[in-house]
């Protein structure tokens, strides 16, 4: 679960703050786990900051906060208040931006080399999966995985993201699939063809930011084709 803490201070000394904190970013690059950060300034109080910090999880802010690092900067940080920093620690339970990051975040990982990363912390446990392509629905993580790996061991594959629109909990995704044919694909041996196919997909996210339920249309029949699948069909 995406996790989101608030830093608030007062402070006359901002700008030097505000060096202090380019500084742990340098020192920290590589090893923070912040995903995302904002700072406001109080329109009615020029004194007092507001910082908001995205992390993946709880578990990765605390990995953030025990850096030695983190710890040196907040003691310097502190120095520079007015008084001490307050901080409130929330657990993000609806976020559209999150839903649209989630289901770009999808495509990556269905498209990342080596083996497939765990999936249990983007997609719910219930998953459904309606694929036009197959006879059933994929219900479940575990059956996912197995979907997206027959396409992983027929292709070296990678999406290119169009277009995307999110309302409400629903992300619509435009995608380009890019791909070479590297293994055994619905009974065809790789033939080493470089294919292109199109389509649409609609996540469904729960409360919790994870996908529940997918919708897929593409150019199954396009592929086939480009692989030489419809040749026999055609003579």
């Amino acid at each position: 679960m995406t996790f989101v803490q608030l830093i608030e201070c007062r402070t006359s000394r901002f700008d030097e703050m505000n060096r202090l904190m380019d500084t742990w970013v340098e020192q920290t690059k590589g090893k923070r786990t912040a995903s995302h950060s904002v700072i406001g300034k109080d329109r009615s109080d020029a004194s007092h900051f507001v910082e908001i910090v995205e992390f993946p999880s709880y578990e990765e802010a605390m990995r953030n906060s025990k850096l030695p690092e983190t710890d040196r900067i907040f003691q310097e940080m502190v120095a520079l208040c007015d008084e001490t920093p307050t901080f409130t620690d929330l657990d993000v339970v609806r976020d559209e931006a999150l839903y649209a990051a989630n289901a770009r975040r999808f495509f990556e990982i269905a498209a990342s080399p080596g083996e497939l990363p765990p999936l249990d912390g983007l997609v719910a446990e219930n998953y459904r999966d309606h694929d036009p392509s197959n006879e059933q629905d994929t219900t479940g993580v575990d059956e996912l995985r197995r979907e997206v790996g027959t396409w992983r061991s027929g292709f070296d594959f990678g999406f290119v993201i169009e277009d995307q629109i999110s309302e409400g909990d629903r992300v619509c995704t435009r995608w380009t699939w890019n791909a070479t044919h590297t293994g055994d694909f619905m009974g065809l041996p790789a033939t080493g063809k470089r294919v292109v196919m199109t389509g649409v997909t609609i996540h469904r996210c729960g409360d919790d930011g994870r996908i529940a339920e997918a919708w897929w249309q593409y150019d199954r029949l396009g592929l086939m084709a480009q692989l030489g699948a419809l040749d026999a069909l055609e003579r």
